[in-house]
């Protein structure tokens, strides 16, 4: 059973960071799309980053541009979400996501409907 752990949420000042990770267990495929996704109170989730297991293009929202990056630690099988210079406005519910057949391209998905297995969520909230 595919189980995707995250953590790491909380507060922050604005132009601040955190860091999330996302731990991923019970996986049988090798390869497969990672994405993280946000929803802020009243709006649709929104794909913020995205990445392919095995490499190709990294894909991220044009709002976290060159200040968020996604990575990986292959030994801990844990995925990261490096979010610096935070903005208000980057204030949402995170949530990462996986899936082996969200490939678009050479990279991954940016819609939440391409993935069928999602963590829990965790909350990042940012004030001015």
């Amino acid at each position: 059973q595919v189980r995707l752990v995250e953590s790491g949420g909380g507060s922050a000042q604005a132009g601040g960071s955190l860091r999330l990770s996302c731990a991923v267990s019970g996986y049988t495929y090798s390869s497969y799309c990672m994405a993280w996704f946000r929803q802020a109170p009243g709006k649709e989730r929104e794909g913020v980053a995205s990445r392919y297991t095995d490499g190709g293009s990294i894909y991220y929202a044009d709002s976290v541009k060159g200040r968020f990056t996604i990575s990986r630690d292959n030994a801990k099988n844990t995925w990261y979400l490096q979010m610096n210079s935070l903005k208000p406005e980057d204030t949402a519910v995170y949530s990462c996501a996986a899936d082996p057949r969200s490939r678009v391209y050479d990279g991954c998905s940016m819609r939440d409907s391409r993935y069928n297995n999602w963590g829990q969520g965790t909350q990042v909230t940012v004030s001015s």
